[in-house]
Order: C-alpha cells, then structure tokens, then sequence
C-alpha cells in the first residue's frame, strides 16, 4: 500500500509541471502508440485537463480508443536519472460545456482562449485509473487514482474571487512571494496569481507559470487566507 508520502509527492509533481507527454493508441498505424506533447492544468477535484484541436491526430486516435497515457517528469533537474516521473493510465473524456474549467485553464495559459474560439480546440478530462510514480532511483510505486485528487477542493467561483481578491489588492504580496521562492521577474512584469487550491498556488510571470506551495494543507478559504498572510508576513 502506498504511504501517504509517496502520494503526496506524486500529486505535488502533477500540481507543479505544466505540459506532458500523451500517449494514444494510433488509428493510423494499428499496434503503435503515438506520443505528443501536451500542456495541461488540473480542475478543481485535481483532474488532468487537455486542450487539443479536432484535428490533431492525438484527437482522432483518442475519438477512437479514449485509453490514454500522460507522463509528466519534474523540470530543472541536473540528472535526468534522479528525477521525479508521473505516468497516469486514464481514460480521455470531452468535457461538456464548464466555464470554471475553462476560465481556469485560461488564467494558466492566456492564448488558449484564442485557440478554443477560432481553431475548433475542445477540453478533455483525463480520468485516471492508476499511476505509476518513480521519485528517484529505486523509488518506483502504484498510486490510486483517488490518492492524486485534491483532498479539499473549491468550485470556480469561490476560487476566482480569492485570485481576483489577491491580484487587485494584494500586488505587493505575490511580488514577495515571487522574491522568497526565487521566481525571476523582470522590470517589464507583473506577477499574477492564476490558481489556488488546498496545497498551494499558481503565479504566473509572463508565460511562465510557478508553483509555490503552502507549508502545511488548507481545508478553507479562511486557511488558505492564514498561508498567504503568514507567507507575506515572513
């Protein structure tokens, strides 16, 4: 059974990458699996969300056998050997007309909006069945799908008024935060928190988007206040 741990470090490793790489089943050439590339964000229950275009191969290969593979990798590593790696085994459904996910999915990835209105881009969910999970040599574990969702979760309303709160009152905060955890902006940018949840949030600095995590889990708008204070404040 796995630890706690190792699930934590699992869903720490989904909440703080951005794209991966998706493996379908080719219509094409039968037998083969088709890799490619894609960005990604989680909803509010900390499932995987794609956007891709109806006439990406990934897209018809999906259309046809909707079994997919995502692994994710951690970035900035020296030695690609000891970095941390997610594969989730899931089943690719389209998501049904949602404004929080797309709202969400466009605070991470601005341009996207322009690609869903005029390219015919569509969201999927990926509904995980089960993960595999390697943080580092010889650290190699199943994890349960339900071990990777978020443990409290906030509908889209509740947490776009807590970005909203932050980035129309707070500016001076989310540039400490960015000055504390070494994310580099420059003089030409302004930071911008794109997404909280129960483990951390999301700040955005041009393109680039950046994960800071809470010291300890918030079950509540009212805790997640008491982590971007005290992070403020320290």
């Amino acid at each position: 059974m796995v630890t706690k741990d190792i699930a934590y470090q699992a869903k720490s490793l989904l909440l703080s990458e951005y794209h991966g790489v998706l493996s379908t089943h080719s219509v094409d050439v039968k037998g083969f699996p088709f890799g490619s590339v894609a960005p990604y964000c989680l909803d509010a229950e900390g499932h995987v969300v794609i956007l891709i275009s109806s006439i990406a191969q990934h897209t018809k290969n999906i259309d046809s056998d909707n079994k997919v593979s995502l692994i994710v990798t951690e970035g900035e590593v020296d030695d690609i050997h000891t970095a941390a790696r997610l594969t989730l085994l899931a089943e690719a459904e389209k998501v049904a007309d949602n404004d929080d996910v797309k709202e969400r999915y466009y605070r991470f990835f601005p341009p996207a909006k322009d690609y869903h209105l005029q390219h015919d881009f569509e969201f999927y969910r990926l509904h995980t069945v089960k993960a595999r999970f390697i943080g580092g040599f010889g650290r190699i574990h199943w994890v349960p799908a339900d071990e990777l969702l978020l443990s409290h979760s906030f509908d889209g309303k509740e947490e776009h008024g807590m970005v909203d709160h932050m980035n129309n009152d707070h500016l001076d905060a989310i540039q400490k935060y960015c000055g504390d955890y070494d994310v580099a902006v420059m003089d030409t940018e302004e930071p911008i928190m794109v997404g909280i949840d129960c483990y951390g949030c999301h700040l955005r600095v041009g393109e680039r988007v950046t994960r800071i995590p809470f010291a300890t889990l918030a079950e509540n708008a009212v805790s997640i206040r008491e982590r971007l204070v005290a992070m403020a404040r320290a």
